[in-house]
């Protein structure tokens, strides 16, 4: 496999951007493969995903190439490190976390799980039969500042690059959150925004509706509004009860979450105020 080059940049959009970053991409002998571009009207944003085959031979002069081409404040990253780490949160639920350890076991995760951290021990003997660490931090008989900062004390030595909330079933505070921004990913059990918070299934179940689904969002301050990375829904009718409902649901939730994750550890996420641009 050919050696691959791939640039990111984020910047006020300006008449003629992707035809002066494509003469700096050639004149450092780069060929580009794939280009994929996305103009915020609203907001006059510009975002950009490219791959090209080759390496610079200074990555930074093309950096400061780019820079010097680009509308002041452009964001503009080369080569960001593909093998992220991750940290997963975990309650008792293991149907999302069993799909990352087995997709972390054959390689097929591109990620580097470092550590599962649960408020209860439920899934400790499986998870470290995949070698991998777990800590539990318990919730109960503790202020949520005191709770928080035990997790905190134990993710942040990993340096996530992101912390996946796996059915980690806790209500984070605008401290935790912040303290971890643009880093915390969520997996939530509907099609947002419906049904937000506790027992979407039953929600749904009593509203008698005709599909389900979940959705993968990081996570803000504001409870399960956080900028949606990826949705799936799922069609089904009156004879679902509440049972068989919540086993379709661990479904969608499973490969929601994996594909979010997925297009995380390639770099294909880029966020815009509530709003994220993927570039599947």
């Amino acid at each position: 496999m050919h050696s691959q080059t791939l640039i990111l940049i984020q910047c006020q959009d300006a008449v003629g951007l992707v035809a002066s970053i494509a003469q700096i991409i050639a004149k450092h002998q780069l060929n580009i493969v794939t280009m994929r571009e996305f103009v915020d009207e609203e907001n006059k944003k510009f975002f950009l995903r490219v791959v090209c085959s080759g390496i610079p031979a200074s990555p930074a002069a093309l950096q400061q190439d780019l820079h010097a081409d680009l509308p002041a404040n452009a964001l503009v990253t080369i080569n960001p490190d593909r093998q992220k780490k991750l940290v997963v949160l975990v309650t008792k639920e293991h149907h999302c976390l069993a799909d990352i350890l087995v997709r972390h076991f054959f390689e097929t995760l591109n990620a580097d799980v470092k550590a599962v951290v649960g408020n209860y021990d439920t899934l400790k003997s499986f998870t470290e039969k995949f070698d991998i660490p777990y800590y539990v931090v318990s919730h109960e008989n503790k202020s949520k500042e005191q709770f928080e900062t035990e997790l905190a004390e134990i993710i942040e030595p990993f340096n996530p690059d992101y912390i996946v909330l796996a059915k980690f079933m806790r209500i984070l505070s605008p401290s935790f959150v912040s303290r971890f921004e643009n880093k915390l990913i969520n997996i939530h059990h509907s099609f947002l925004p419906a049904f937000i918070g506790a027992n979407p299934y039953r929600q749904a179940y009593k509203r008698g509706v005709k599909i389900i689904g979940a959705t993968a969002h990081f996570v803000t301050n504001d409870l399960d509004e956080g900028p949606i990375i990826v949705q799936r829904t799922k069609s089904i009718n009156h004879s679902y009860d509440v049972p068989n409902l919540v086993t379709a649901g661990k479904e969608i939730e499973k490969a929601v979450l994996s594909h979010a994750i997925q297009l995380l550890m390639e770099d294909r996420v880029m966020r815009q105020g509530n709003k994220t641009i993927v570039f599947e």
